[in-house]
């Protein structure tokens, strides 16, 4: 199933958020910063990943339901535990 134009738009720039983070958190890896300040910004991306991937699964879910396509539910839910 392909995701829907407004899905994968707002799934690319939540990922190209949590890029922008990971570069930031090596960033501060290779300047020394305080490992509290390196953990918060990791949680941060950790966050964003995942709000990236519920996003996906979501749209899948919402395709799912629309179409006149069976829906697989197995494979629904091996896509949702796969984010847990």
């Amino acid at each position: 199933m392909k995701l829907d134009d407004d899905a994968a738009r707002s799934a690319i720039t939540r990922l190209r958020r949590a890029e922008g983070q990971i570069a930031g958190v090596i960033r501060m890896l290779e300047t020394g910063r305080d490992c509290k300040d390196v953990v918060t910004q990791l949680a941060a991306v950790s966050r964003a990943l995942d709000k990236a991937g519920f996003s996906i699964v979501a749209s899948g879910l919402k395709q799912c339901l629309v179409s006149e396509d069976e829906i697989d539910v197995a494979q629904m839910e091996k896509l949702f535990l796969s984010l847990a």
